[in-house]
């Protein structure tokens, strides 16, 4: 028997048809009923096992639907995550309405999980979600009769399921759920599974939608060709079209633009769904450093003991948007065209070798530091470097490519040389940042400072102690009053200053790189793709296998930014 069957727990109060997982978690033990020693004893065994089929089923219908949309006639694809979605719903108002009006249901929290910078970049992105979708109803409202039934009826169904995930994940991130464990466990992976395949979903809707609008101009400029019977055809093409009605252009523009925002609200929200599943039957104390975070945060702002981070960062963050609305204007111009990328690729060329130089030198006073590193097991914090590092995997692929590129059609272009300098300092930026982020995320430097004082008060009392006794041991005050010279608070003074200026150097550091992330998530977030654009790709790998690699590296990269940003604001508040 595995040792999760070896300590004792508290019986699970579950029917008993349903309460065979009740007690899957290591720590907690499980009950042991003969009746039920059929069921598997991994503690997530039978949920991971269905979240992957559902998972893998779905990808395969989005991937049909985008590589052959004549081959699923029915839109399958969509009817899928319908039904998906309409689950998903339903386990979501059982688990509110009845499920956490149960006492003891969540006798523990997580207070490492959905963390207030996080929360607060999910209501984000759910407000631009949900605004999305009312463009998009708007959308499909007036091309109806032109759009099949699913795709019709889609928003009207995802937007009550992305608010209300959204409120069980604003309210319940933190719970650590004891009770209906099975049916949590289900229910939790089937939301996930939805949130994977609607996030492929719109990358794949996505990518469609653009190589549309890429063969639309490729059309055009072949319209000097003789006009034959295919004119009819194009014409009957275009009948499903936004026509010159305004509002027509205008929920599909706000359709357009508001994309990028869906695409990171399901992967944040697939990844609190997963610690929420981690965390099913795990009893995990502490106490919150919540309030401890908020504190620190006010002093830094009020006391202004951070300044040359915070300047440096808005000066690149202020330059960036300026370089990201003279792209906009300039990439679509054949006059400006090369300008527009040499000014991208030049605020690049500057930015990141700040970046990693920061980075490095945040390694060396993490180093110079030696704080001990947590050894003990957390799901919230093996998740963040799991996707920090998977995340980072999207844009270093793009750079590796992009290398391969550049080398293959030759460095001698200007076009070439800025790219093929891009990818490689985007390479080592990636590598650095992530060293130093997931160094300071597995170091506890308030655990250290509360041990430095519970020893100094220790100190105290034994000192108070023995000076009590020299009156009435008078044989021994020589010996106690050394000791008492000898434990003098020069060293500790000592040591307190070179931590005070460890900690203003980190925060600098993390101050800076906050904002540059930010800048660097906007650019490629709202639809700034060089890569793509400047052609290199498409002339080395074709049109079709780079289109794919842009559209599915530049997403994981954004993540990258975003995600890093929120561990690094952990860092900044925890220096």
């Amino acid at each position: 028997m595995s040792a999760e069957h070896s300590s004792g727990a508290e019986p699970d109060s579950s029917p008993v048809g349903v309460s065979w997982g009740s007690g899957e978690d290591e720590e907690t033990g499980v009950d042991l009923d003969p009746v039920l020693l059929w069921a598997p004893s991994g503690r997530r065994l039978l949920s991971g096992l269905l979240g992957l089929n559902i998972v893998l089923l779905g990808a395969a219908l989005v991937a049909g639907q985008a590589f052959n949309p004549q081959g699923l006639r029915h839109q399958e694809p969509l009817v899928f995550l319908l039904v998906l979605m309409s689950l998903s719903v339903a386990w979501m108002l059982w688990y509110l309405l009845w499920a956490r009006r149960q006492p003891g249901i969540s006798p523990h929290t997580d207070h490492h999980a959905g963390g207030i910078a996080v929360t607060v970049v999910l209501m984000l992105f759910a407000a631009f979600s949900l605004l999305l979708h009312v463009f998009r109803m708007g959308y499909v409202i007036i091309m109806v009769e032109c759009k099949p039934l699913a795709k019709v009826i889609f928003p009207f169904i995802e937007a009550p399921f992305l608010a209300l995930q959204t409120y069980l994940l604003w309210a319940h991130s933190k719970d650590c759920i004891h009770k209906h464990k099975v049916q949590t466990r289900s229910g939790l992976i089937l939301t996930l599974s939805a949130d994977l395949l609607l996030w492929l979903n719109a990358v794949t809707e996505d990518t469609v939608h653009q190589e549309i609008e890429l063969e639309k101009e490729v059309s055009l400029s072949n319209s000097s060709l003789p006009e034959s019977a295919e004119d009819s055809d194009l014409s009957n093409a275009t009948l499903c079209q936004c026509s010159a009605s305004a509002a027509c252009l205008a929920f599909r523009k706000g359709y357009e633009v508001l994309y990028p925002f869906n695409i990171e609200y399901y992967l944040m929200a697939g990844c609190l769904l997963y610690v929420m599943w981690k965390n099913v039957g795990r009893p995990a104390g502490g106490v919150s450093h919540g309030g401890h975070a908020r504190r620190v945060t006010l002093r830094i702002v009020h006391r202004g003991g951070v300044l040359l981070g915070p300047v440096a960062g808005l000066l690149t963050l202020l330059v960036g948007v300026a370089i990201f609305a003279l792209y906009q204007v300039w990439v679509g111009t054949p006059r400006h065209r090369t300008t527009a990328f040499v000014a991208f690729y030049g605020y690049h060329l500057a930015v990141v070798p700040v970046m990693s130089l920061c980075s490095l030198a945040g390694m060396v006073v993490q180093r110079m530091e030696r704080r001990e590193h947590d050894g003990g097991h957390n799901p919230t914090r093996s998740l963040d470097v799991l996707l920090l590092v998977g995340a980072a995997l999207g844009q270093l692929s793009l750079s590796y490519f992009s290398l391969v590129a550049a080398l293959a059609v030759g460095p001698s272009g200007l076009l070439p040389s800025l790219d093929l300098s891009y990818s490689l300092l985007s390479l080592l930026e990636l590598v650095l940042q992530n060293i130093f982020i997931i160094e300071g995320l597995h170091r506890h430097p308030s655990r250290e400072r509360g041990a430095r004082s519970s020893t100094l008060e220790a100190r105290h009392l034994c000192l108070q102690k023995n000076t009590m006794e020299v009156v009435d041991g008078p044989a021994g005050g020589s010996l106690l009053r050394k000791n008492k010279v000898s434990t003098s608070p020069s060293v500790d003074g000592k040591t307190d200053d070179k931590s005070s200026r460890a900690k203003r150097v980190t925060q600098e550091i993390c101050a800076f790189l906050i904002l540059a992330n930010i800048m660097l998530w906007v650019i490629p977030a709202f639809g700034v793709h060089p890569q793509f654009e400047n052609g290199l790709g498409k002339e080395f790998y074709g049109f079709t296998a780079w289109f794919i690699l842009v559209n599915l590296g530049q997403p994981l990269g954004v993540f990258y930014r975003m995600h890093s940003v929120g561990a690094l604001m952990e860092l900044l508040i925890t220096a």
